[in-house]
């Protein structure tokens, strides 16, 4: 356990600093003046002034050098503080906690959507033929290959327009996170069903398995007692590699169908330079990457009496 705590320790603090740096840097080197974008996002595109720019930028002290207000923003963060919200005046941590919410629900749901479509899929293509195996390839690679928002616009299409079953975006109801959840979950299980059709014909070719079946088990109970730990294990194992995938389309898909996550709110904190809420979204996304590789790792673990063996 050791080993796998320490590391992911060190690997959470690295990310910390690694992200908000970076972000702070990349904020900063934008082009375009901060305090009139920031002052066009309270008082509106079209009531911005140079003077309300001016009065923005001594409210804030944006005309502070960038050393400066780097350490500044460090020594608060180390004391747990992310800053209040330049466009708001609202606390950072009020905004992300609204926003997580959402996301990990989105999350959630997508995730075992996806697994509802993969393993089916997986298990198919390593059962029966050639024919039905090189079908979900193409199936496979074909909904890779689309852009999210292809996917996003050919759910809209059929769900949405042609039989006018599911909204199209916003939030307020259990039918609002259906396509946002199917757009993800196709994405996510385009790569994880070829991880599970490995993983099965592995399993099936394996010499304990033909030996359950030649004592005399079932067919179903051949699977369910030595094949499903066997397919799990890599499976799981891939979800830590796919996390990313799953991060970066949660900020995709937000934007394309208006729910109100972190990938939605980190999306219209860039276009406001609202530095703060930028810095805190990034930093606990990238939280969010080591803490769940960490429960996959725990996972891991626990499935394989290997690695029990070695710590």
């Amino acid at each position: 356990m050791k080993k796998i705590f320490f590391p992911r320790l060190f690997q959470l603090l690295s990310v910390i600093w690694g992200v908000g740096t970076l972000t702070f840097i990349l904020m900063r080197a934008l082009p375009g003046d901060m305090a009139y974008r920031i002052a066009a996002s309270r008082y509106g595109q079209d009531n911005v002034s140079s003077d309300a720019a001016d009065l923005v930028r001594q409210e804030l002290n944006l005309d502070q050098g960038a050393f400066v207000a780097y350490f500044s923003w460090l020594k608060e963060l180390l004391q747990g503080n992310l800053g209040r919200s330049l466009v708001s005046d609202e606390p950072v941590w009020q905004i992300l906690q609204h926003m997580l919410g959402h996301s990990l629900m989105l999350a959630s749901v997508s995730l075992l959507l996806s697994f509802f479509i993969a393993i089916p899929l997986g298990l198919l293509g390593a059962a029966f033929g050639k024919k039905v195996d090189q079908g979900i390839v193409v199936f496979s690679t074909t909904i890779r290959a689309m852009p999210v928002f292809v996917v996003r616009l050919i759910f809209i299409l059929v769900f949405s327009i042609h039989w006018n079953w599911l909204p199209v975006a916003g939030f307020g109801s259990p039918e609002h996170i259906v396509l946002p959840a199917l757009s993800l979950a196709f994405t996510l299980a385009a790569i994880s069903n070829r991880v599970v059709r490995n993983a099965a014909i592995k399993a099936f070719h394996a010499p304990f398995y033909r030996f359950a079946q030649i004592k005399g088990l079932s067919s179903g109970r051949t699977f369910l007692r030595h094949g499903t730990r066997h397919i799990a294990l890599p499976v799981v194992a891939f979800l830590g590699i796919q996390l990313v995938g799953m991060i970066e389309g949660i900020v995709m898909i937000e934007s394309l169908f208006s729910w109100p996550g972190i990938g939605h709110g980190l999306a219209h904190a860039i276009f406001a330079r609202d530095i703060p809420v930028i810095q805190g979204a990034a930093l606990l996304m990238g939280i969010l990457f080591v803490v769940l590789n960490t429960l996959v790792d725990l996972v891991c673990y626990r499935l394989d009496p290997r690695a029990r063996g070695k710590a």
